[in-house]
């Protein structure tokens, strides 16, 4: 008996993850706060495959810094063009308060992550 509710229960979660993924609700890109205080917030961003990072304008000026190699999509807010960009572990850009930040996409197969440094003034 306890082996058929254990199938049962495995059955039941395994048709609820397929389900959300076939109706679109694929898990956020989470982000972890690793250091906040009055000077500057460091958040970990992971991107997993396939789930978009919305838009947003920027309130700070920001460095990213990748943790993993990764390539991405990134669609531009105004003109809608879309052009695929690769990053290397340890490559580092920087943005500007007020910036847009479009929506990226995750190209890959597997989750990669980033550190966000938002310098705060």
């Amino acid at each position: 008996m306890t082996k058929i509710i254990i199938f049962t229960a495995l059955c039941t979660a395994l048709f609820t993850v397929l389900s959300l993924h076939l109706m679109g609700w694929a898990p956020a890109n989470p982000v972890v706060v690793k250091l906040e205080n009055a000077k500057v917030k460091v958040s970990e961003v992971t991107y997993n495959p396939g789930v978009p990072r919305e838009r947003f304008i920027r309130l700070t000026d920001q460095v990213i810094v990748f943790v993993d190699d990764c390539k991405y999509e990134r669609k531009d807010s105004v003109t809608g063009e879309k052009t695929i960009r690769t990053r290397k572990a340890g490559e580092v850009i920087w943005h500007d308060k007020g910036e847009d930040a479009p929506v990226l996409t995750n190209l890959g197969t597997k989750p990669y992550r980033s550190l966000s440094i938002e310098l705060k003034h």
